[in-house]
């Protein structure tokens, strides 16, 4: 998958579960791509989706610092953002290695999209969706940055009919 999709799909799953960690788990969720570009700069050169793209690895990661030990969180969203990037990618058909111990190839959904497919945006598109409708479902819509409730502004006196009337159908 893309970096775009990487970071919307993580950047989403972590909005509903824990907003202030969103940027923590965006860094995660392209840090197995990024992490091939520092091997490279130390001059280790190790191939894509080799190495940085292992699934157990990751996790590992996310479950000792979800239930070990956590730095206010930040790790946990990094390690869980990886864990997001690592299951996307294994949606594509080259798949992520399972563990260092075996030379198999891990899919998801028989492994048939191909990186940059339409396929893929619509995959992103339906699960931010998801998240969004989980989020006002579970009553978490009290940190929604880019969605106002222009109807609940002109109920709380903060805006007048006016304003009211020129936003009350524009989402963003």
């Amino acid at each position: 998958m893309k970096w775009l999709n990487h970071t919307l799909i993580a950047g989403a799953l972590c909005a509903v579960v824990s907003p202030p960690h969103v940027a923590a788990c965006v860094a995660g969720a392209t840090a197995p791509d990024w992490l091939e570009y520092l091997f490279k700069l130390m001059g280790r050169h190790i191939k894509h989706r080799g190495p940085t793209h292992i699934f157990s690895h990751w996790l590992i990661a996310a479950l000792a610092f979800t239930f070990v030990w956590d730095f206010y969180g930040i790790l946990t969203a990094f390690a869980w953002g990886g864990v997001c990037h690592i299951l996307t990618d294994a949606m594509t058909v080259s798949g992520v290695p399972f563990s260092p111990y075996s030379d198999r190839r891990f899919h998801l959904f028989g492994g048939r999209f191909r990186t940059g497919d339409p396929i893929e945006y619509a995959i992103s598109a339906a699960v931010i969706i998801a998240c969004i409708g989980l989020g006002h479902l579970t009553g978490s819509s009290s940190f929604a940055p880019f969605f106002y409730d222009w109807g609940g502004f002109y109920n709380q006196g903060l805006i007048d009919g006016s304003e009211w009337k020129a936003n009350r159908f524009r989402l963003i």
